[in-house]
């Protein structure tokens, strides 16, 4: 039964937002089990709900398969870290809300304790000679590895452009004409204008509601994310933890397409306007982001640290997170109805080109961040790794860092 059915004080209709209620599992097991993906999930989302899909459905057989496949939409439809709600949503549909809780914290914790160590070694005042070689070899490849995440990304936002009401044929030319046009927009906002990025993604997918649905229509209620805020709080123009705290959570409530949309969302702040860390700096926090387990998110927690210390990395983790738990606390009983969206579709239609487009383009400020030649050999050879050899990020990143070590031993310059 669902949720809106069952008692409030009942753990096993609270558990069931959608389908049959399950076994009560217990929180240890949960927290169990989730520590334990925290812990090895390497490779970003799609290691993640590979992971969780073989112990929810797969092995346990807690959650039906068509379930699951559901919330995988639905988690993709909301901004943030979409992996990271999906495993949030999983304790939330075996326990409740103290599942989800668990859940959420222990897919997270163990990367969060991961990445601000190795924040602490990176970013150290006077870091050895080997370490400075590692992030200068790993951040060279970091352009190469956005625009990698972008590629990954382009084939399923086309197919979203396709007319539901006649699926299998193609896009009309003009949905493809106006996907092509807000990739751009996207790639050209996250070069020049990294602070308003915000504002051309909410613009483009507000566009896309007004050309697919009449505003106002019964039915088709125009869309919550339009109305997300907007304005920089007077607090956090000052700098300071506030403004800490406000690019945590443009990152969690407002990255639309979750990952690597963090990059142009978080750079210009970081680096230009906060001057919390330098560009290579920031490509080191990116390369941290990758090559930890657990969500890419957790790279708010080295631009955390560089600001404020172990404190500021906390914070801007807890920031960055809270919406993800929000969502699910809050809305996972409505995730049929998010799928069913008119308004939310079309938004996502237009957002997300405009997602990817920002995603590569932020290549160009990353790449302009790197200060050595032999840098921008690395970064010619890891986009030939990534894209004619096919090999994975992580392969891509370690290997990096393993030239970097060897070119600062050898004398290159790399600070």
């Amino acid at each position: 039964m669902g949720l809106e059915q069952g008692r409030a004080d009942s753990p096993a209709d609270d558990a069931a937002p959608s389908g049959e209620a399950v076994a009560d599992v217990p929180l240890r097991v949960i927290a169990r089990e989730w520590g334990r993906i925290g812990v090895t999930g390497f490779g970003g989302p799609p290691a993640h709900i590979a992971l969780l899909r073989g112990l929810c459905v797969t092995n346990r057989r807690w959650i039906p398969a068509g379930e699951f496949e559901d919330a995988i939409a639905a988690c993709n439809l909301l901004p943030g870290p979409a992996s990271t709600q999906l495993a949030i949503w999983c304790g939330y549909r075996l326990r409740g809300r103290a599942g989800a809780v668990v859940a959420g914290l222990c897919f997270i914790c163990p990367g969060l304790v991961m990445i601000l160590a190795l924040a602490a070694l990176f970013l150290a005042a006077h870091p050895p000679t080997w370490v400075l070689g590692a992030a200068a070899g790993a951040g060279a490849a970091v352009p190469a590895v956005a625009v990698h995440a972008a590629w990954g990304l382009a084939p399923a936002s086309w197919n979203r452009i396709q007319d539901p009401r006649q699926p299998g044929r193609h896009a009309p030319r003009a949905a493809r004409v106006r996907w092509i046009v807000y990739a751009l927009i996207g790639g050209a906002a996250a070069a020049t204008i990294g602070p308003y990025l915000v504002l051309i993604l909410i613009a483009c997918g507000v566009i896309e509601i007004g050309v697919r649905i009449r505003p106002g229509a019964a039915g088709n209620p125009v869309s919550p994310k339009a109305a997300l805020p907007l304005a920089l709080p007077a607090a956090a123009a000052t700098g300071g933890l506030a403004a800490l705290a406000w690019t945590a959570f443009k990152v969690g409530a407002l990255s639309y397409g979750g990952g690597f949309v963090i990059i142009p969302l978080m750079q210009h702040d970081a680096v230009s306007t906060y001057h919390w860390m330098t560009g290579a700096q920031f490509l080191d926090a990116v390369a941290l982001g990758q090559i930890t387990p657990g969500p890419v998110v957790l790279t708010t927690g080295v631009v955390g640290y560089a600001a404020a210390g172990i404190g500021g990395g906390l914070l801007a983790v807890a920031v960055a997170f809270s919406p993800s738990f929000a969502f699910i606390l809050l809305g996972g009983r409505h995730f049929d109805r998010l799928r069913r969206n008119q308004p939310v579709q079309a938004f996502l239609t237009g957002a997300g080109p405009t997602v990817i487009g920002a995603i590569a383009g932020s290549a160009i400020p990353l790449a302009r961040a790197l200060s050595h030649d032999w840098q921008y050999l690395l970064l010619a050879a890891a986009a030939l790794w990534l894209f004619a050899a096919r090999r994975g990020v992580v392969s891509t990143l370690l290997l990096a860092a393993a030239c970097g070590v060897i070119a600062a031993l050898a004398g290159a310059a790399v600070s």
